[in-house]
């Protein structure tokens, strides 16, 4: 009887393992959208954007021009996503269409650099914008030094939101989809009403949009590389996609809401900063200035303060959805056995890829510390458009490939997303030719990646096909 029980015991199943929950509608996968895309890029870059293209309509075109790339980027993504409605974003749709290296790659760049030196780079300057409250905050005198690391009062200060975000999303899409959502619709109306207030009551001039000055066609192409650096983020409802109900329908209408809602906000962005000041005042600021200078501009130095304020919340909602959505990458990563095995584990109780998202905190700390942070960052930023054009071709791949009724159809096939990728080659070469020693030294890390993969590389676990891939 003994011996019958226990073979009763072994004959049955395991336990499937805990899956991630589809817990997000189309406006909260919005809302990721909105977070990621509206961080500290467009308080800085139209400064440069005014250096290279000196002509208020021609700002408003490279603008325009950057949205209206980055709506066909979020489009090809949109099908992709129908077609592969799982997490990971780029890391499955390069996997899908040109193999396990190429994908690993993407992830190898998000998890060095991409994600978490993103958030390392927020949590920063979120340190530095509470130091105009409280200087402490920001002051870099070194407390201690761990092995090349450095404590100062600002890391200890950056390491703060890394640590308490990584826990609200580490205890599920409840908390997590909440926070992001109220951050979102504070960063969102707080644009809309410094916005409507500054052209209303603001002391601005309407016969600063209409300077004349040259702008070559050269600048304007060289201005785009910042420009698409801002609108970077747009497709991170696509990482996402595994927990957005119905993802077929929602990813895309994220996807089109979220991008094209930033589009809006950043040329209504653009026309008021021109409206406070003229483009060669704009192109004489320093980097950190601009926000700070036209509030000043427009209703005087107490409304610094205030947009100080909407900063802070500003890069927090936007840290926040990169602390959700880079770990689905690693989680997928994981599952396929191009990752370390414990990435794949899913929270029991909360459903969250939970190892992913604190290894990314725990990296995203050490980049903190290590004061190699701004470097690495700028090594690997042309690597955001580099990924994000190969995804967008791994849609032609996959559509003469499979050739069944699509879920979603992407706009404007084939010449939109053939002209994302078109430039996203001329950005990438652009950049390689401005700034070769620079670009060199990012391509090095990722080729770094390639022993990397071949020493994580295992066989999946049975959990590397749930049903959600079926």
């Amino acid at each position: 009887m003994r011996g019958a029980s226990q073979a009763a015991r072994t004959s049955q199943p395991h336990a499937p393992a805990p899956a991630l929950d589809r817990r997000l509608g189309p406006f909260d996968a919005a809302a990721i959208v909105i977070s990621n895309v509206i961080g500290s890029g467009i308080f800085f870059v139209p400064v440069v954007v005014a250096q290279l293209v000196p002509h208020p309509a021609a700002i408003i075109g490279v603008w325009l021009a950057g949205g209206a790339l980055a709506f066909a980027g979020a489009m090809a993504y949109a099908e992709l996503a129908a077609l592969k409605p799982h997490a990971g974003g780029e890391y499955v749709y390069l996997r899908e269409a040109f193999g396990p290296q190429v994908a690993f790659l993407s992830g190898w760049t998000s998890f060095i650099a991409g994600f978490s030196g993103a958030i390392a780079a927020g949590s920063v300057a979120l340190a530095d914008y509470i130091g105009r409250f409280i200087p402490a905050a920001a002051d870099t005198t070194p407390l201690v030094g761990i092995s090349g690391l450095s404590i100062s009062p600002r890391s200890l200060v950056a390491l703060t939101p890394i640590a308490v975000l990584t826990i609200i999303h580490v205890r599920g899409l409840g908390p997590g989809r909440i926070l992001q959502n109220v951050l979102a619709g504070l960063k969102v109306s707080a644009i809309v009403v410094f916005v409507a207030i500054g052209f209303a009551i603001g002391h601005g001039n309407m016969s600063h949009l209409a300077a004349n000055a040259s702008a070559a066609p050269v600048s304007m192409l060289l201005a785009l590389v910042p420009v698409m650096f801002s609108y970077s983020g747009w497709n991170a409802a696509a990482y996402v996609a595994e927990e957005v109900r119905n993802p077929a329908r929602n990813v895309p209408l994220a996807l089109a809401l979220g991008t094209a809602t930033v589009v809006v906000l950043y040329i209504a962005l653009n026309a008021l900063y021109l409206f406070a000041m003229p483009v060669a005042d704009i192109a004489a600021l320093p980097g950190g200035r601009l926000i700070d200078t036209v509030a000043e501009r427009l209703f005087g130095f107490v409304a610094a303060d205030l947009l100080a304020i909407f900063t802070i919340v500003s890069i927090a909602a936007s840290v926040s959805a990169m602390v959700l959505a880079g770990p689905r990458v690693y989680y997928a990563m994981a599952r396929d056995g191009l990752f370390v095995q414990m990435a794949e584990r899913v929270h029991p109780r909360f459903h969250t890829p939970a190892a992913a998202i604190i290894a990314q905190g725990i990296w995203s700390g050490v980049l903190v510390l290590s004061g190699t942070l701004s470097q690495l960052v700028s090594y690997t930023g042309f690597a955001v458009v580099l990924f994000a054009g190969v995804a967008v071709l791994a849609l032609f791949v996959l559509r003469r490939r499979d050739r069944r009724a699509r879920p979603f159809v992407a706009f404007g096939y084939p010449w939109a997303p053939g002209i994302f990728v078109v430039a996203s080659v001329a950005m990438v070469v652009n950049e390689l030719f401005r700034n070769a020693a620079t670009t060199l030294t990012g391509l090095a890390i990722i080729a770094a990646g390639i022993p990397a993969y071949y020493a994580m590389r295992r066989a999946p676990t049975v959990s590397a096909t749930p049903a959600a891939r079926r």
